[in-house]
Parts: structure tokens; C-alpha cells; sequence
């Protein structure tokens, strides 16, 4: 029978010697599937900046070409200046001249013929419609006074030439992070090893104005599965709205990844799109969370071959959450578990939370069957009820609106957060005082504060000043 790879009992990760806990099948730092540890080898070249490997003692090196065998350069020749014969050994005849300029196209100095053999002129594209002032060949700087040949005059231009276009840059190739030799193909494998190359998404940071969000993969996955989007716009009456969009991948689903990032795009672009045509920001969250839930399903549409190929394999889902903020209205809206909360600036008053989860946990403590401490305690308490994605029950998009009588800051989060400040006072005490001032700081914090717990999910967390700051303001 089948049975799941077993750990490798050793203590540090064999690609990136970062220390490893009891339990732990990924790599927390470069994502090593420790499933199966390959047997080290005896020894490893040393590889130089430059990717070559350094060559053992004892090599007898033959001498370079641009030495003369003592430790001297050797003459340096001009193609002009070697004898050039055909395949059957007679010389080569002269070079035709170039043709003559026609006698209607005027010519302002004209340039010395270029003598025989000597290259043609090439064509500068970074200074276009002007001479060429340099050599096609610098001249070596090893070379002595004496040894340097005579410069050559420059040579005359082509008429009616075609400039040559430049070739297209070779893109740099990704080297593995765990041999630190290998290529890393397409799918972010690297050809050598094998070893799954860390993600662009790992750790993202944004500042948009007054906001900013943090997200990271945390130390115990082996990716990023959660995704944001923030943005400021303007009301019809020119006031500041800002937003902020949060989505949880659901990990037991297929391509939670791209499930997360799709809503947030979805409905960051719907919110941004919505609120300047007047749409009340209540209504138009509840449209913006429709418009995530179209793009999670269109990600379940593929043909029919992919689904024989991988028959056991589920629609992608994510959970949502969001914000938006203006000069006198905050808003939230969220489908599953992750949070929003609120945490005034005089701390002397309290914080809230202002959504309700959609988990096995809040059901058991709203039908009175258990309390928060016992429900949250239980292993089921993080099974969602509630999520985007085309194998969901029902979408109830759930949104309400709030007024506060005093300036405060919005926290949006993932469970990744506030697992490790579950209550609003703890969430209040990991927000630093000045999170309002700067929000990119702000959630740095936070985000170092569920590592600092352990870092057991990936962590995203968006910050919001309330009131929304006045056109033209941003933070500090």
C-alpha cells in the first residue's frame, strides 16, 4: 500500500543549511522537499564569481596567447596588416572602392578613403544621426608606445546604407539557489538538482499612499499562498477613498495560489473602478466580492484531457476580505475567515473586531454549543464554511459599515496575523503607536510578530489610516 514519503531525520536542510524542526517536509528557506535527502557528495568545486571552477594544484596551464612565453605581451597585428591568400594559396586581390556619392547628393567634407582591408564602419545606436567617433576596436592597453600600430583614418561612409538593428539582449538565466549551479527552467525547477526555486511571491511589500500591505510566506510552507491589492482613489466629490483587498488561498484546493491572486486583482480593480462613478462603497464591496468569485471560477474552466489527467484534483478557492475608507465611512467586506480590526489611536479606548468568521469555530460559538476559548481550541476550528470558488455552496458575500467617532487605523488580515493576536486587545498591543504615520513600518511589525510566534501559515496584513487623509497626503 501506499504510504507517505517518510522525513529525513536530519537537522539542517541539505541545500541551504538552514535548521530544521521535527515534523517539517519543506524547507521553510528554499522550499527543499525533504522527502528525500540525496547522499551529499565527498567533495564540491568551489565555483568563482564569474562561474568557472578553479583549477586544482599541480595543472601544467599552457601559456596564454597574449604572452610571448616570459611573462611579455605579445605584438598585437591588425587584420590589414597579415598577408591574406585564397584556398589554393595565390593573394587576395584588392578590396573594390566604394561607389562614388551620386553628384546630386550634397556632401559636407569628404572623408579619406579607408585603406585596404580595413573593417567597415558600424553604426551607433545610441547616438543616432551622429558620426561615428570611435574605433570598431580599442587599442590594448598592454600595448607599449612603440608596439601600438598607427591609429587608421577613419573609414568612408556607406551610402545608402540599411542601419543594422541591435541584437536582442540574452536574458540572464536563473542560477539554483541549492547547487548554486544548476539553470532553473520555466517551472521554477532547477535542471541539475531538481530543487523548487523560492517564489517572486515569498515576501511582497507595497505602499500606496497613506496604506500598505505586507505579505510573507511564512516559516513553515512552502509557499505563498495569499495575495492583496491596495489603491487610492478619488469620490466623485473629490474626496480620498482608500482600499484594501486580502485573499487567503485555501490550501486543500487546487492552485490555491492563483485563486488568491485573481480575486484580489478582481476585486481591487472593481472597488477602484466603482467608487469614483459615485457607487456607495457598501455596494459597490458587494460587488467587487461577485467580481473575485468570477475570476476564481473562470480558473476551475479547463479541458477535458487536464481533469482525466488529474482526476482527484478539486476547484481552486481562496477566502476575501476587505476595506475601503473615506473621510467619515469605513466598510468591510469578507467571505471565509480572515479579519478586519479596528484599533483607535488613544489606546486608552477599545479596539474591535469587526467580521465574523466563516469556520467551523464561530458556528459552534453562535449556536451556543461551545465558547470562543473551547471552539477556537478545537482542531476543527479553522474548517471555513465559507469561500470563493466554484465548489462552494452558497456565496453570501457578507458587508457592513461603520462610522467611528475617532482617528484610528484599519487592520486587514489573514489568519496567518491574527492567529497570533487573536483577540482586538492583543491585535491593539503587536500595532505599534505610530502605525497611522507609517503604515509599511507598521506592517513589517506585524508580520514580524507572527514569525516571531512561529510563522506556521503564510501572514498578510494591510494597513489603513482612518479617517482617510485629504488629497495629496501620503504617510510620513
Amino acid at each position: 500500500m501506499s504510504q507517505m514519503p517518510q522525513q529525513a531525520a536530519v537537522p539542517k536542510c541539505p541545500s541551504c543549511e538552514e535548521p530544521l524542526e521535527s515534523g517539517d517536509r519543506f524547507c521553510g528557506a528554499c522550499g527543499y522537499d525533504l522527502s528525500v535527502v540525496p547522499a551529499r557528495p565527498e567533495d564540491s568545486p568551489t565555483l568563482a564569481i564569474n562561474g568557472a571552477v578553479p583549477a586544482p594544484d599541480g595543472v601544467d596551464w599552457p601559456v596564454a596567447r597574449d604572452s610571448d612565453g616570459h611573462g611579455h605581451p605579445a605584438p598585437v597585428h591588425a587584420a590589414a596588416e597579415l598577408p591574406g591568400t585564397d584556398s589554393g594559396g595565390s593573394p587576395l586581390p584588392p578590396p573594390p572602392p566604394p561607389p562614388a556619392a551620386p553628384p546630386s547628393t550634397p556632401v559636407a567634407a569628404a572623408a579619406p578613403a579607408a585603406p585596404a582591408g580595413s573593417p567597415a564602419s558600424g553604426v551607433r545606436f545610441d547616438r543616432p544621426g551622429e558620426p561615428d567617433e570611435y574605433p570598431l576596436q580599442a587599442p590594448d592597453p598592454r600595448l607599449t608606445a612603440e608596439q601600438a600600430p598607427a591609429a587608421a583614418p577613419a573609414p568612408a561612409p556607406e551610402p545608402a546604407a540599411v542601419p543594422r538593428q541591435p541584437a536582442a539582449p540574452v536574458a540572464a538565466e536563473k542560477v539554483c539557489v541549492a547547487c548554486r549551479a544548476g539553470r532553473v527552467d520555466d517551472d521554477g525547477y532547477c535542471e541539475n538538482c531538481g530543487h523548487a526555486q523560492p517564489r517572486e511571491r515569498d515576501h511582497m511589500e507595497q505602499e500606496s499612499g497613506p496604506i500598505a500591505a505586507v505579505s510573507d510566506r511564512g516559516l513553515r510552507h512552502h509557499r505563498n499562498e495569499d495575495a492583496f491589492s491596495v489603491g487610492c482613489t478619488a469620490l466623485p466629490d473629490g474626496a480620498r477613498a482608500q482600499v484594501a483587498i486580502v485573499c487567503d488561498g485555501v490550501s486543500s484546493a487546487t492552485r490555491p495560489d492563483d485563486a488568491s491572486l485573481a480575486a484580489s486583482r478582481a476585486a481591487g480593480e472593481s472597488l477602484l473602478g466603482a467608487l469614483p462613478r459615485g457607487t456607495h462603497p457598501q455596494q459597490a464591496m458587494h460587488d467587487a466580492i461577485l467580481a473575485a468569485s468570477h475570476a476564481v471560477n473562470a480558473l476551475a474552466d479547463e479541458p477535458a484531457t487536464a481533469r482525466e489527467q488529474a482526476p482527484h484534483q478539486n476547484a481552486p478557492a481562496c477566502t476575501l476580505v476587505g476595506a475601503v475608507v473615506t473621510a467619515g465611512l469605513l466598510v468591510v467586506g469578507w467571505v471565509g475567515d480572515s479579519r478586519v480590526y479596528w484599533v483607535p489611536a488613544d489606546r486608552a479606548t477599545p479596539p474591535a473586531r469587526l467580521t465574523e468568521d466563516d469556520s467551523w469555530a464561530a458556528q459552534m460559538v453562535a449556536a451556543g454549543l461551545m465558547n470562543e476559548a473551547e471552539a477556537y481550541a478545537d482542531e476543527r476550528a479553522h474548517a471555513i464554511t465559507g469561500w470563493l470558488g466554484a465548489d462552494a455552496y452558497e456565496l453570501e458575500p457578507h458587508t457592513a459599515s461603520f462610522k467611528p467617532d475617532r482617528a484610528g487605523v484599519v487592520v486587514v488580515c489573514t489568519d496567518g496575523l491574527w492567529n497570533y493576536a487573536e483577540s482586538a486587545e492583543e491585535m491593539a498591543e503587536a500595532v505599534p503607536p505610530d502605525a497611522a504615520g507609517r503604515p509599511l513600518h507598521a506592517a513589517r511589525v506585524l508580520v514580524g510578530h507572527a514569525l516571531d510566534g512561529g510563522g506556521h501559515d503564510n501572514v498578510t496584513v494591510a494597513l489603513l489610516p482612518f479617517p482617510a487623509p485629504p488629497q495629496g497626503a501620503g504617510s510620513a
